[in-house]
């Protein structure tokens, strides 16, 4: 008989994003491994981009509950469409007009720990059938919203004979953008009291970074489980560097504040000393980039070089990392992100094309990179050992020789691999 696995997740198809993906895959890979999987998503969400094609990858033998809810960005909608959904995205303007001020004001201070707050009542009912059924399951909530992990925390009070993970995708508190929410004392103390109280009641926490880890290691003494985001596409066999330009490609959204100056100057200079350099290079952005970004681009004269194909669907952004030359991985300059392991990383591996990433000192992304032999790594203060690399990845382009250097490392990060950790996991906390 299979063992019964309840999760909760917010995002989910037709939502876009590697958030989605996670658990999408999870929910996949889990019944092989023995459960009985039942996935509880939003009947009618208000998601900030959507893709489509992943309604396809949602597999046939599982069961979805879905549960109404009240999106309060759909009512923030009526006042300004565009920048209601520039703040899901995350993509804040640093001059922000009064009316984006007052809206990340309340986010921050009335929908506490989220906007997704509201969901908690309706779900907690819509699931009694299921714990009545079901007394001794295993409850999985996954967050951001981290609102989500509040469900948990409830059945738990309600139903003790379940065994409750906490999946924090991202940190909470320490989140990077977390500072940028005009938080008041109030509102601070809340989040921090929810947070403790999370990771208390929670009989194992999963975290998708080892800084993650560490950061609640120091706050609890509940289990910790490290089980990163992965792949479940096939990887690309072909070795040999792609035909056709010198493309740098960054796939994902490129927010304001991962504006890497020192990039656009690397690449800017590298045009004009080289002829043969500003005739081979094109620069590929396939999803939300932000205006900022884009004057940036404009500004270091990279505009007649810039390739933006705007949101593109999940297989569409595959066949991009595969003709690449090399990948972009941008992260923000903060102490915050050095944690901060994008899902993206781990498609990049896959499509085994070379990485050229850019992060805050100590991030974690660099420790991948190196176990990968995946590309290298640069922060913030390295632009003249950035342009070094460029120009010699430029260099083996020139010569046929793009070619991938990666090890097998790269394995341990496919779903089915990961779901075989999860499914450990599980099995520990019955114990």
């Amino acid at each position: 008989m299979k063992k019964p696995v309840l999760i909760i997740s917010y995002y989910w198809p037709p939502a876009g994003g590697p958030g989605v993906q996670r658990w999408l895959k999870f929910a996949k890979y889990l019944p092989r491994n023995g459960y009985k999987v039942t996935v509880v998503v939003p009947e009618n969400p208000d998601y900030p981009v959507l893709d489509k094609s992943l309604m396809e990858d949602i597999p046939e033998d599982i069961t979805l509950i879905k549960v109404r809810i009240k999106e309060p960005s759909r009512m923030a909608g009526k006042l300004s469409r565009k920048r209601t959904k520039n703040l899901q995205r995350g993509i804040l303007n640093k001059k922000a007009s009064f009316l984006e001020r007052a809206m990340v004001w309340l986010r921050g201070n009335f929908f506490i720990p989220d906007a997704r707050v509201g969901w908690k009542q309706p779900v907690l009912k819509a699931v009694e059938p299921y714990l009545s059924e079901n007394r001794e399951c295993t409850v999985i909530t996954t967050g951001p919203p981290h609102s989500v992990h509040l469900i948990g925390r409830e059945l738990k009070s309600l139903v003790p004979s379940i065994k409750w993970l906490a999946d924090f995708r991202d940190p909470w508190t320490t989140i990077g953008y977390h500072k940028n929410l005009k938080l008041g004392k109030r509102a601070q103390k809340r989040h921090l009291a929810l947070e403790q109280e999370v990771l208390h009641t929670a009989d194992l926490l999963i975290v998708t970074s080892p800084h993650t880890g560490k950061e609640f290691k120091s706050k609890t003494t509940t289990p910790i489980q490290l089980i990163t985001n992965g792949y479940d596409m096939p990887p690309n066999l072909q070795r040999k560097q792609p035909d056709g330009k010198f493309v740098l490609a960054h796939i994902g959204t490129l927010l304001s504040d991962r504006n890497p100056q020192l990039l656009w100057k690397s690449l800017q200079e590298l045009c004009l000393e080289s002829q043969d350099f500003s005739a081979d290079f094109k620069l590929q952005l396939a999803g939300n980039v932000s205006e900022e970004i884009l004057k940036s681009i404009v500004e270091y004269e990279l505009d007649k070089y810039l390739d933006h194909k705007g949101y593109v669907t999940h297989d569409e952004s595959v066949e991009w990392m595969f003709h690449a030359q090399a990948l972009l991985l941008i992260e923000i300059d903060t102490e915050e992100t050095r944690a901060i392991i994008p899902g993206k990383i781990f498609e990049y591996f896959a499509s085994r094309r070379p990485i050229i990433a850019v992060g805050p000192k100590e991030a974690a992304i660099e420790l991948l990179l190196t176990d990968t032999h995946s590309g290298e790594f640069f922060n913030y203060q390295q632009k003249e050992a950035l342009k070094k690399y460029i120009s010699h990845l430029y260099d083996l382009y020139t010569k046929g020789q793009n070619d991938s250097n990666f090890n097998d490392q790269i394995d341990r990060y496919r779903r089915a691999h990961l779901t075989q950790i999860l499914s450990k996991t599980i099995e520990f906390v019955w114990e």
